[in-house]
């Protein structure tokens, strides 16, 4: 990094770090080093890493559902940690910050007497990610709840969008697609008992255990669901369970989560990948989209 980039993140209070080893970052625990990773501490900051990066720079919260390459990330990544993690409530409204997670978001709602969120206790993301893909599970999703948004273009500008303006479908919505940065999330909330909404998060969590191997680092699901049936289903047929590339692999526990077993590297898990794509469309006529997303160096 020059000298005269460096000097500008000092002038502006701006923690920042080369370098830095993208494994620690992300829960599949692979990925090799960022040229830069800076740490805003406000929106103030943000706003200005945006604008010094041009459009470049990558934004993460908990690195939950990318894979960063072994040859780590050109450029800058902007990381949003604990000074982004507020949530707020307003009668049957909470306001989550974008790097909250969405289990902190989760047990806000349940604490409030407020229920909807229940399914999003499990999911390792936070709210910018969970917004960003339109995470769900167990047959919820967040834009069934999302009101609006609050974003920030490349300018610092910052704008109010609705849900319907985020066009949020499955795995979607309008922030794949613009250069913005969500920086908080407001979801509207029907009243709830909050016993029956902690015994709801004990019997997914229980089914997310028995089922899924979260012994093991992974992205969370690696596919999206095909039209008119279901990922891991499709490869359980085709025989894959279990399969692997290195230290990556079909987790034999539920076959559509490919599993860091230890020392698996971004390139075993994306070889993997494509031989599981391969295998699915030559036997069943379906070619699985991944639903995690490919980070830094070819």
């Amino acid at each position: 990094m020059n000298q005269a980039l460096a000097a500008l993140l000092e002038e502006n209070g701006i923690s920042f770090e080369e370098n830095l080893p993208m494994a620690a970052y992300t829960t599949f625990r692979i990925g090799g080093p960022a040229d830069l990773a800076v740490f805003p501490a406000d929106e103030r900051q943000l706003a200005f890493c945006l604008g010094l990066f041009a459009g470049e720079a990558i934004v993460l919260g908990n690195g939950s559902n990318v894979l960063v390459s072994d040859r780590g990330i050109a450029g800058a990544v902007i990381l949003l940690g604990k000074q982004f993690s507020a949530i707020s409530r307003e009668g049957n409204c909470l306001t989550a910050q974008a790097g909250a997670k969405l289990s902190a978001l989760s047990a806000a709602a349940v604490d409030a007497g407020l229920s909807g969120l229940e399914f999003a206790a499990g999911i390792p993301g936070t709210v910018g990610g969970g917004v960003y893909m339109n995470a769900g599970a167990y047959g919820g999703e967040l834009g069934q709840f999302l009101e609006s948004a609050r974003v920030m273009d490349l300018a610092g500008r910052i704008y109010t969008l609705s849900a319907a303006q985020l066009d949020l479908r499955y795995r979607h919505s309008l922030l794949m697609e613009q250069p913005l940065t969500l920086l908080s999330a407001r979801f509207v909330l029907p009243a709830g008992d909050p016993g029956a909404s902690r015994e709801r998060i004990r019997t997914l969590q229980a089914a997310r255990r028995k089922k899924q191997p979260l012994d093991f680092p992974s992205a969370g699901s690696t596919f999206k669901r095909p039209e008119g049936g279901y990922a891991a289903a499709l490869i359980e047929q085709c025989g894959l369970k279990g399969c692997a590339v290195g230290g990556a692999q079909v987790s034999p526990k539920h076959a559509g989560f490919v599993v860091n077993t230890g020392g698996a590297t971004a390139d075993d898990v994306r070889a993997l990948i494509r031989h599981v794509q391969q295998c699915v469309e030559a036997q069943t006529g379906i070619r699985l989209e991944p639903e995690i997303r490919f980070l830094g160096r070819p």
